[in-house]
């Protein structure tokens, strides 16, 4: 039987660093009430001249290089996004046109701040079916340019950037992507929002907190259960990096006692579906995670959909 796993991963956040500080000169905020809040210090921001397919491709490239692969080895590139400006070409189309691909299947993932786990689980369904042999798996976001840069309450939450992973056919035996388990409330989905003409970020940000502390910890150990790794053997813990006052409390709930907790959002902010590949890249690039180790990773957030899959790094 075919199995998938993660051959590589790769990261990119724009160079221009934007610090409480700055942003105390912006709005009626300061760095204490910021870091009290949720534990952000910086973030990374992109330029006009800087749009989401060019920071995915930039992830991209540093994925394929680092499992040494060429853009021709690709066959279906998914990229998770809710901040591409244009409809049609989408950002999979234009990330394979900037790398020089031939022929690739393309799609555009949108579920926000679930979207790499989502577009990872997809991935592994197609790998698995026979539709591909090797994907890129795509997480990048733009929130600064639907960020309301006069509420001081979501402002200072958001950053820029895109992390990558190449997924491809491996045995059976040797797979390294677990079962997704993935939902939502859709009834909920008024607590995050990215509407109007312009669009722009909101958030009922105590509605979130609640459900994401209370109900979502049950669900993280039942995603451990489908991949029958208990949670005290997990090697790191990358939860979708929205604040830190939620990554903790929802960390310790599970019970992963043993983990590395991914805490990028202190240097990068919230980034959407970027965060968790860019977390876990960052991660493995430090050392902090050893090879084949187990990564639980669950994304969650905008329309209250969740999705998590246990993966061994590459």
């Amino acid at each position: 039987m075919t199995g998938t796993r993660i051959a590589a991963l790769g990261h990119h956040r724009p160079a221009r660093v934007l610090t409480n500080e700055d942003l105390a000169r912006m709005v009626d905020t300061s760095d204490e009430w910021i870091t009290s809040r949720v534990g952000i210090r910086t973030r990374h921001i992109a330029g006009p001249d800087e749009p989401v397919d060019e920071l995915a491709a930039h992830a991209a490239g540093k994925a394929l290089a680092a499992a040494g692969l060429t853009p021709a080895d690709i066959d279906l590139v998914l990229v998770a996004t809710s901040t591409a400006i244009d409809r049609s070409p989408n950002t999979a189309a234009r990330v394979a046109a900037r790398l020089g691909m031939a022929s690739p299947a393309v799609m555009d993932l949108n579920v926000v701040c679930a979207g790499f786990t989502h577009a990872l689980a997809t991935a592994d369904h197609a790998i698995r079916a026979g539709s591909a042999l090797r994907a890129l798996v795509i997480g990048a976001d733009k929130m600064s340019a639907v960020a309301d840069w006069t509420d001081r309450t979501t402002c200072v939450l958001v950053g820029d950037g895109a992390g990558a992973a190449v997924v491809e056919a491996c045995d059976e035996r040797e797979a390294g992507i677990g079962p997704v388990l993935w939902g939502s409330v859709p009834e909920m989905g008024h607590a995050v929002r990215i509407e109007g003409t312009p669009p722009r970020f909101a958030q009922e940000g105590q509605s979130v907190y609640r459900w994401a502390t209370t109900q979502l910890p049950p669900i993280a150990r039942r995603v451990c259960e489908r991949a029958s790794v208990a949670p005290e053997d997990l090697a790191a813990v990358v939860l979708h990096q929205a604040n830190l006052r939620i990554i903790e409390p929802v960390a310790e709930r599970i019970g992963a006692v043993n983990a590395v907790v991914a805490r990028d959002v202190v240097e990068s902010g919230n980034t959407s579906a970027a965060s968790i590949p860019m977390a876990l890249s960052r991660l493995a690039e430090r050392g902090d995670i050893p090879s084949g180790a187990p990564a639980l990773l669950f994304g969650f957030g905008g329309n209250l959909s969740y999705a998590g899959q246990v993966v061994r790094c590459p």
